[in-house]
């Protein structure tokens, strides 16, 4: 029944998705009501109102990647003219690549040059006619039927995956409706009942042409919040999907979480903050108390990202949730992160002839960790800060790196990178000490240390006194003077209290 429902849904949301990518620009309210009343009588209402939507969410996330196209166009033509104009063999610097190493290398990247070009203005022409290209079922698995023995699958398991990506069995809730969703619901216990499409309502085994199914299901994660919102009848989004590689169905039930106010950024800093340096196979965090000064030891979250795109989400998810949990034990209520993005690094000629490293930064998932977190750091109340990432790592490397290695802990960059971060967001710069005053060595240019602010109590005070003996030299109970210089006779201690006299000086010797 899964099977007949899903293929007739999925044509149904083909042909609504070749109308909309028809539409284009100008789809309005108009045209989607029409596409709804036209797939209306061949489903039901709130079939056609999931597909429609569906298609035009689709539409739109081709439509941002078509953006992300064109920027990386750009940036590759921007790289490729810079370097161009260039002498053949001149040196780049830090901020600029410089020119290509020998003729032939230019005359290869010169006709690269016309290639982007081209595509540039192709993806510029569809952008203007609001023309998407979109694959239901996803262009990498569409690619693979031609590259079967690459992709490791056979004619059938590719036309078996094909199908199941393809189907189209997913509603969004109601609220106020019986158990926050007429299309597909699942009850207190677990049952599972559907409506049927139209053409399909002779199938039905109970009422109102639903469709019961026999196995029952479980929610393992979240359960809770699951049942309650169920017993209060909210809306809540359900999606039946079959894994092929495991022949097994899968329930998705999401429901939107209210916006939580934000938290003000002092408030959040009040018990300092964690800062986090990502890495391609690792998180880099330190806690820093409210002065900026690292304290404790510094933790590391590995992830491996590898395998299936799911595997990737699963490794970053349980990264953040150790990163979250820690967070919750130390008492701290924010925590800092780089506002990264590497959409113009990612391109090739820019990195032409480091391919591993052009891996590299296209494998750091800087946009879902950024998501991921935020989600997450919402429910467990505590804040997130993007900072700017310009600098931390070479700067941390700089000022922290060997001030905070002993000989019990050796410092990576990374860990160093992740105090300057955290003391970004505090506000402190990132340097540990300032110059000292130029005139003499005390403070009347102003305090030496940036380590605490002008406000803080106690600043500018005396360290506090520590009783007891000052050397290890003096036994047990025999130290009661050791806090009175002046107890002790030393030289000059006891004039120092006393009226000064100059003594007269001898007139021969």
């Amino acid at each position: 029944m899964l099977r007949l429902v899903g293929a007739h849904l999925g044509s149904l949301a083909s042909k609504d998705l070749k109308a909309r990518c028809r539409d284009g620009l100008a789809h309005s309210a108009g045209t989607w009501a029409v596409r709804k009343r036209e797939l209306t009588p061949f489903s039901s209402s709130r079939w056609a109102g999931a597909i429609t939507k569906a298609s035009h969410d689709q539409w739109a996330l081709a439509r941002r990647c078509q953006s992300a196209h064109l920027q990386n166009l750009e940036a590759g033509i921007r790289t490729l003219t810079h370097r161009l104009s260039l002498p053949i063999g001149q040196k780049g610097t830090k901020k600029a690549p410089g020119g290509y190493r020998s003729r032939r290398e230019w005359h290869a990247k010169s006709r690269r040059l016309r290639v982007l070009e081209d595509r540039l203005t192709a993806a510029r022409a569809d952008r203007e006619a609001g023309v998407v290209h979109v694959v239901r079922g996803g262009k990498r698995l569409a690619r693979a039927r031609h590259h079967l023995e690459a992709a490791q699958l056979t004619e059938s398991g590719w036309r078996r995956r094909w199908e199941a990506e393809r189907w189209f069995c997913q509603a969004d809730g109601e609220c106020g409706k019986l158990y926050g969703n007429e299309t597909i619901r699942v009850g207190p216990d677990g049952e599972v009942s559907i409506k049927l499409p139209a053409p399909l309502a002779y199938l039905a085994n109970a009422p109102h042409g639903r469709y019961v199914l026999a196995c029952r299901v479980t929610f393992a994660h979240r359960g809770t919040e699951w049942a309650d919102r169920v017993a209060a009848n909210r809306a809540i989004a359900y999606r039946i999907h079959l894994n092929t590689g495991r022949d097994r169905w899968y329930v998705t039930a999401s429901w939107q979480i209210p916006p939580t106010p934000t938290l003000p950024i002092d408030a959040a800093l009040a018990h300092g903050v964690i800062g986090v340096d990502m890495n391609a196979d690792h998180l880099a965090a330190w806690r820093l108390d409210i002065h900026g000064n690292p304290a404790g030891a510094p933790h590391r979250f590995v992830y491996a990202l590898s395998g299936t795109a799911q595997h990737r989400d699963a490794q970053v998810r349980h990264a953040l949730t150790r990163l979250l949990h820690w967070a919750r034990a130390c008492g701290v209520k924010a925590i800092a992160v780089e506002d990264l993005d590497f959409g113009a690094e990612k391109t090739r000629e820019k990195h032409g002839r480091r391919k591993r490293f052009r891996q590299l930064v296209s494998g750091m998932p800087t946009g879902k960790l950024r998501a991921r977190l935020a989600s997450m750091a919402d429910a467990t109340g505590v804040a997130v800060i993007a900072v700017d990432p310009a600098y931390t790592s070479r700067w941390g490397a700089q000022h922290w790196q060997k001030p905070l290695t002993s000989t019990t802990r050796t410092t990576t960059r990374h860990e160093a990178a992740a105090v300057a971060i955290g003391r970004r967001a505090q506000g402190h710069p990132i340097r540990r000490r300032t110059a000292p005053p130029p005139q003499h060595r005390s403070d009347a240019v102003g305090h030496r240390t940036v380590q605490a602010r002008p406000g803080v109590p106690g600043r500018e005070g005396t360290r506090p006194r520590i009783p007891g003996p000052r050397t290890r030299s003096v036994p047990p109970g025999r130290g009661a003077n050791a806090g009175n210089q002046n107890a002790q006779h030393r030289p000059g201690r006891s004039a120092e209290h006393e009226p000064w006299r100059q003594d007269s000086l001898p007139l021969s010797l």
